[in-house]
């Protein structure tokens, strides 16, 4: 069955940047949305941005807009979440999820959660 690892955490200056992939293996995810969510400590977890099969793009969290940018690489089965200026509040453990066909605004309807990547924004 499908699966998801992220990878491209680590720790960054405020301001910096970093590269989250997300990568699948047992099956392609060409025809379904992924979604990027994080999960900061103490808190829940929220999504941050989502990317359907046709590359349309749907906002999670307002808090990241301009910042952050999804896309998605079909042929190696990769979703990239580039992540500009962050900000010590942006420090959290960031999943990637398999949605429907759709970026639903409901974490449930979303499977195949990876293992997380570790981001720390930190001076």
């Amino acid at each position: 069955q499908l699966q998801l690892v992220e990878s491209g955490g680590g720790l960054v200056q405020p301001g910096g940047s970093l590269r989250l992939s997300c990568t699948a293996s047992g099956s392609p995810f060409y025809s379904t949305a992924i979604g990027w969510f994080r999960q900061a400590p103490g808190k829940d977890r929220e999504g941050v941005l989502c990317i359907t099969s046709s590359g349309d793009t749907t906002l999670y969290a307002d808090s990241v807009k301009g910042r952050f940018t999804i896309s998605r690489d079909n042929a190696k089965n990769t979703v990239y979440l580039q992540m500009n200026s962050l900000k010590p509040e942006d420090t959290a453990i960031y999943y990637c999820a398999r949605g429907t066909y759709y970026c639903s605004r409901s974490g449930k309807d979303f499977r195949s959660w990876g293992q997380g990547t570790q981001v720390t924004v930190s001076s």
